[in-house]
């Protein structure tokens, strides 16, 4: 279970690191409140995941999601 967390808080950072784009410096309400939400759900998630899985494994784990979604 822990990896499908790291799976989805994997999938979250890539949708805040999106959602920045969208912001415009923090000055639009609606998409700077979802890019925080999203934060806070791949925080949350991360956190979750390390409970159970090494810290090294689960950052190694997350960046490796986190490339792939990027190119």
């Amino acid at each position: 279970m822990a990896w499908i967390y790291l799976l989805l808080a994997g999938l979250f950072e890539v949708v805040w690191a999106i959602g920045l784009k969208y912001t415009e410096g923090f000055t639009r309400l609606w998409p700077t409140l979802g890019t925080l939400a999203a934060m806070a759900v791949s925080i949350v998630l991360l956190a979750t995941a390390v409970k159970t899985l090494p810290i090294g494994t689960a950052y190694a784990g997350l960046s490796r999601d986190t490339c792939n979604f990027d190119n």
